[in-house]
């Protein structure tokens, strides 16, 4: 059976002993169970894992004393980023969650004009702080040593110049990138993409539950995007994203 992982965001050196944060000593101590002397593993994003066992327990705090650090990843070989369009909390939570597990670098949350979330100031704030938490549980789960990354909300327009602008830089690259939009009216599948292409990172963009207008669709090509479809049937938006992700991985990743 394999140690309880726990995310400690400082520097982590073997030998020495750290205190494990307040969330984590809640859910070792009172939902673990765990007791001095048993095994945990740690890690801090940076790549890597540490392990380590439990020195004393308070009612405060957990001390745990570091053995030793394993040179270990998890991470799939095709990076991607996932722009997915602002849903309902519980949608969103999911979306971020699996997404996670399924392998994805970065997400970039949108505000697409159909969006029925809309956010702003300390309700995003305190919005992207929760997505943040829920990344790191889901890397604590699936065991993950690096921590992908979750930015502010921004509007698609905003967000598709910026991938016009980084389209430019990579076109005297050697390595391929792809840019993908999925659209249930699209006449393309993945089937229709070569599987020889040498790609190492892909952008992924979903829209909201009412899904994009025929103008933020338009402005997805004009950036340089392709159309997807996944299937013939019309998927809900936290559906589309994890089984676009799943096949991407299957056929550019680590599946």
């Amino acid at each position: 059976m394999k140690s309880p992982r726990f995310y400690y965001p400082d520097q982590i050196n073997v030998g020495e002993s750290i205190e494990l944060s307040y969330g984590a000593t809640h859910h070792a101590a009172n939902v673990l169970r765990l007791e001095e002397g048993d095994r945990v593993t740690l890690f801090n994003g940076k790549g890597g894992e540490f392990l380590a066992f439990i020195k004393c327990i308070s009612k405060a705090a957990i001390l745990v004393s570091i053995e030793k650090f394993i040179n270990v990843e998890h991470e799939s070989p095709l990076q991607i980023t996932l722009a997915q369009s602002i849903c309902t909390n519980i949608k969103m939570d999911l979306i971020i969650r699996k997404a996670v597990e399924l392998g994805v670098n970065n997400i970039q949350p949108i505000l697409a004009k159909r969006c029925l979330v809309k956010l702003s100031g300390k309700r995003e704030l305190k919005r992207v702080q929760h997505w943040e938490q829920i990344i790191i549980s889901a890397c604590e789960q699936c065991g993950r040593n690096r921590v992908p990354g979750v930015s502010s909300p921004v509007t698609l327009s905003s967000w598709l110049s910026r991938q016009g602008a980084m389209q430019k830089e990579l076109n005297n690259e050697p390595t391929e990138k792809l840019y993908f939009m999925l659209s249930p009216t699209s006449k393309m599948g993945l089937h229709d993409f070569s599987k020889s292409l040498s790609v190492t990172e892909l952008a992924l963009l979903v829209g909201p539950e009412g899904g994009f207008t025929s103008d933020e669709d338009a402005a997805a090509l004009m950036a340089g995007f392709s159309s997807l479809r996944l299937g013939s049937r019309t998927l809900r938006t936290e559906s589309a994203a994890l089984a676009a992700i799943a096949a991407l991985q299957t056929i550019w990743g680590d599946y």
